[in-house]
């Protein structure tokens, strides 16, 4: 009965989705806890850390979906509660990655295989990694699907990536491997409820979960810089609520796109969800398994 309020903002043709369930998240992310517990129980020492920041930023979620349910409207927490819980979690988890003796401050740049450490600066900037990435993700769960295909095909690469470090690595990173899978086979489990049409949303609970998920899976694995290519569709879509904020104060309220974020500027423009989202998941995977490439030189 926790039925979505939609935005009167958004698509016109969003509107008939008004009713459907949310807090879907909950699904995959409880099939998450589950299996990373029995299966990388004996490598917990990055796994744990994952787990509690990805359930922290679902937690801000959960409480934003069930003020927007019990209110009956689409807004439930405001703006400045969400950033400050979400700055709160990521300051913590920061400072976790910065002192911890299997990630540090360092990062990695594969093909020329060098590190680059930042030093005391790691902590600002996984911050702003953390937080950058859990509200793009969440700006991407727009179209039905959407972010749930996207994140399962970074995921997906993601678990060859852990198995393919684990080889050489002196960190033991099979039980991130195993997270990464378990979160792509949740996913992609949960995308039959939530395939077009949707039966299902993840709500913010899930959203905000997933892209904290995302955000320690790259900095534990210290591919951060290469985020920007592996996460292409994450990056775009907040990227052109920015530009399109920018623009519509900046330029006497003209805008660049139909709609923002941009999966909404193909909809209004003709391109069918289903479209948009198959396109969106393709362009990560090549985006992805081109990265996993580039490890391998």
């Amino acid at each position: 009965k926790t039925g979505q309020n939609v935005r009167d903002d958004g698509p016109q043709s969003h509107l008939a989705k008004q009713g459907t369930p949310t807090m879907g998240g909950l699904l995959f992310l409880l099939g998450l806890a589950g299996a990373a517990l029995i299966f990388a129980w004996d490598s917990l020492e990055l796994v744990l850390p994952a787990l509690i920041v990805t359930f922290a930023f679902a937690l801000i979620g959960f409480l934003d979906d069930f003020l927007k349910v019990r209110r009956k409207r689409s807004l439930g927490l405001r703006a400045r509660q969400k950033i400050i819980g979400q700055f709160g979690f990521a300051l913590v988890a920061a400072i976790w990655l910065y002192r911890s003796p299997w990630v540090g401050s360092a990062l990695y740049i594969p093909v020329w295989n060098i590190e680059w450490d930042l030093g005391i600066m790691y902590i600002p900037a996984a911050m702003f990694i953390i937080i950058g990435v859990v509200n793009a993700v969440n700006l991407t769960d727009g179209l039905d699907g959407l972010a749930t295909s996207v994140s399962a095909a970074y995921m997906a690469v993601m678990a060859a990536l852990f198995a393919l470090l684990a080889v050489n690595a002196t960190v033991d990173y099979t039980g991130m491997g195993v997270f990464c899978a378990a979160l792509t086979g949740g996913l992609l489990g949960y995308l039959i409820q939530n395939a077009y049409p949707a039966k299902v949303f993840m709500g913010d609970t899930g959203a905000l979960g997933l892209g904290g998920a995302v955000a320690m899976v790259a900095l534990i694995s210290r591919s951060a810089l290469l985020l920007p290519v592996m996460g292409i569709c994450f990056v775009g879509s907040a990227l052109s609520v920015i530009l399109q904020v920018g623009s519509y104060k900046l330029r006497n309220k003209k805008r660049i796109f139909r709609m923002a974020p941009l999966h909404h500027h193909y909809e209004l423009g003709g391109v069918h969800e289903t479209r948009i989202v198959v396109m969106y998941t393709l362009v990560t995977l090549a985006c992805c398994l081109g990265v996993l490439l580039l490890y391998t030189f």
